[in-house]
C-alpha cells in the first residue's frame, strides 16, 4: 500500500512538470502544488490588461515604420539539420503562419477535478493513468476554425506532446491545425522554454505567434501578439477581439512592421 501510494505520488510529480503552465493568481492554493515543478523563470505572473488591438487598414497605418526585406529561409539556422516545419502545403500557399500557444492561451488544464470542465483527457505515465480537466477559453472553437480558413495554423507548446496530443485531439475539432511542435521543439534559454520562430522555415515577415509568455517570444518580439493567461474567466473575449485584427493583416507585406506599430495596445 505504501509502495502504491509512493507511485502516485511520484507520478503525480512527473505528470504536472509535462505541462508547462503560469500560476494562477486568482487561485494560489490549486496551484501551489505545480510551482515547485516548474522553473522559476517559467512562473510569471497573469499580464494586466490592456486596450484591444485594432484592425489595420492595408499599409496605411505602418508607413513610419521601415519595411525588411523579405526571404524564406532556404538552410535552417545551425545546430537544426532540418526545419521544424514541413514544406507549405499547397492549400496554404501565400497564408502566413500563426503560430498559437496552447496552455493559458487557448486552454486551461488542471491535474485535480473542476467544476464543469469542458472535457478530460487521460494520460499513462509510468503504468498509472491521470486524468486530466480541461477548460476551453470562451471562443476557441470560433477562433480555431475562422483563423484555419485564412493562415497556416501551428501549435506550439512548451508542454509534452503525451499531454498536448490527446488534447489537441479534442481541441481541434475543425482540423485546422497543420503542424504540433512540442517542447523539445523549443530553445531552453537561461531556464526558459523559447519558441524560436527562425526555426520554422518560414518568412518571418509572414510569421506571427501569440502566446501569454513573453519568454517564449523573446527571440522574435516584433512578430508577437501578446495575450493575457487565461484560467476560468467566462466573460474573457480575447479570442473573439483578436479575429479581426488578424484579418486585418492576413494582406500586409510584413506582419513586422504592424506588430511593432501595436506592440504596447495587446493583453
Amino acid at each position: 500500500m505504501q509502495q502504491q501510494q509512493q507511485q502516485q505520488q511520484q507520478g503525480s510529480s512527473d505528470i504536472s512538470s509535462i505541462v508547462t503552465q503560469v500560476p494562477n493568481p486568482h487561485d494560489q492554493q490549486q496551484h501551489s502544488h505545480q510551482q515547485a515543478s516548474f522553473p522559476a523563470s517559467v512562473a510569471l505572473t497573469q499580464q494586466p490588461s490592456r486596450p484591444v488591438p485594432q484592425p489595420v487598414n492595408g499599409a496605411a497605418n505602418v508607413t513610419n515604420v521601415a519595411p525588411r526585406e523579405k526571404y524564406i529561409p532556404l538552410t535552417p539556422p545551425s545546430p537544426l539539420t532540418q526545419f521544424l516545419l514541413p514544406p507549405l502545403a499547397p492549400e496554404h500557399k501565400n497564408r502566413k503562419t500563426l503560430v498559437l500557444d496552447l496552455d493559458e492561451t487557448l486552454v486551461h488544464s488542471s491535474f485535480k477535478p473542476i467544476p464543469n470542465p469542458d472535457f478530460v483527457i487521460s494520460i499513462e505515465l509510468d503504468n498509472v493513468i491521470h486524468r486530466v480537466y480541461v477548460r476551453k477559453r470562451p471562443g476557441v472553437d470560433h477562433f480555431l476554425k475562422t483563423v484555419g480558413e485564412k493562415f497556416e495554423v501551428v501549435i506550439f507548446t512548451a508542454s509534452l506532446a503525451k499531454y498536448a496530443d490527446p488534447l489537441l485531439d479534442i481541441l481541434d475539432r475543425h482540423k485546422v491545425v497543420s503542424t504540433r511542435l512540442f517542447r523539445e521543439a523549443c530553445v531552453y534559454h537561461y531556464g526558459n522554454y523559447v519558441k524560436d520562430l527562425t526555426h520554422l522555415g518560414r518568412a518571418l515577415e509572414n510569421s506571427i505567434i501569440v502566446d501569454n509568455s513573453p519568454f517564449s517570444y523573446m527571440f522574435q518580439p516584433d512578430n508577437a501578439i501578446p495575450i493575457s493567461s487565461w484560467f476560468n474567466d467566462k466573460n474573457d473575449r480575447q479570442l473573439y477581439d483578436l479575429i479581426p485584427f488578424l484579418e486585418s493583416i492576413v494582406y500586409v507585406d510584413d506582419v513586422c512592421t504592424v506588430l511593432q506599430r501595436n506592440k504596447n495596445t495587446f493583453t
